[in-house]
């Protein structure tokens, strides 16, 4: 089998996902732009879903693990009285319940109750495989299996009534990575004694990255930014003369400058990206060893 070429292209993109597109599409649109095929992308967003894409070209996809790690923030509207078999706009119309008599506080008082650490029921239509097969797949041929829950953490749930009409609010979520804010959506109308389900979901921020930063002229014209912008987020330990040269080879930083708890961002007097290191077990660790040009 034919080795693999090397990458060429190195960097990291930040792009606002139009609605209508997979995250997949993204990728696919940008390897032909760059005419690079190592392109990846940290937390997929639904095809309906709109907002900040981080993607990672090159080296940069090794850095991809950092970027999706990190907590997210969207923005969604969630509709009072109606459940759907996707649990968002797009699927069918599956019950609908009277919940007129739902108020602000009510609302406010049960989307509380899911601040902190939860547990989600994964929906049929995630990308999770079980079995080999991913779960959207099953639900197209009409399958549906029992899923595990997982655990989730919400740190921000607030909810707005939209223009006075009581049965459908605006809601800003925070959450851990993995969070299916649609489930959140549906589990907070049960909350109230009827059902839910969401419309215009955005992703608004990935960690340290917001989607204000996105280039507004689409996936065409996002700038390539250096491959340490995918890491800007962590600490950073500047390093110089022999000591880059080691950790360029896979050596480790002293251990008396790997402040907290990490991970650290290893650079040069340049600016150039050579290493991520991390705590494991309480020990340092080297994470990631970049070239020297990656930067």
């Amino acid at each position: 089998m034919a080795r693999r070429k090397p990458a060429k292209v190195h960097g990291t993109l930040l792009v606002d996902k139009p609605a209508g597109m997979t995250s997949h599409d993204v990728v696919g649109l940008l390897r032909r732009r760059l005419n690079e095929r190592r392109i990846g992308h940290a937390g997929t967003l639904d095809p309906d879903a709109t907002g900040l894409l981080v993607v990672g070209v090159g080296q940069a996809t090794r850095l991809l693990r950092f970027a999706t790690a990190s907590t997210k923030t969207y923005e969604t509207d969630i509709v009072f009285g109606v459940e759907t078999s996707t649990l968002d706009a797009a699927g069918e119309i599956t019950a609908t319940h009277d919940m007129a008599a739902v108020t602000d506080d009510q609302v406010r008082a049960a989307a509380a109750t899911f601040l902190g650490d939860i547990e989600q029921i994964p929906p049929m239509v995630s990308a999770i495989k079980i079995d080999g097969k991913r779960l959207h797949e099953l639900a197209r041929e009409g399958i549906e299996v029992e899923r595990a829950p997982r655990p989730v953490t919400i740190h921000r749930f607030d909810v707005m009534s939209l223009d006075g009409d009581q049965l459908v609010y605006r809601a800003v979520v925070e959450s851990s990575a993995g969070t299916y804010v649609r489930t959140l959506g549906a589990d907070l109308g049960a909350a109230l004694g009827g059902g839910a389900h969401i419309r215009n979901l955005r992703r608004t921020a990935s960690g340290v990255f917001a989607v204000d930063e996105a280039q507004a002229g689409g996936i065409d014209d996002a700038p390539l930014l250096p491959v340490l912008e995918m890491v800007r987020g962590l600490s950073q330990i500047t390093v110089d003369g022999e000591e880059a040269v080691r950790i360029g080879h896979g050596a480790s930083v002293a251990v008396e400058r790997a402040l907290g708890d990490g991970p650290w961002a290893i650079v040069d007097t340049e600016g150039t990206l050579l290493a991520v290191h991390e705590r494991v077990d309480g020990a340092l660790k080297v994470g990631v060893v970049l070239a020297p040009a990656a930067g």
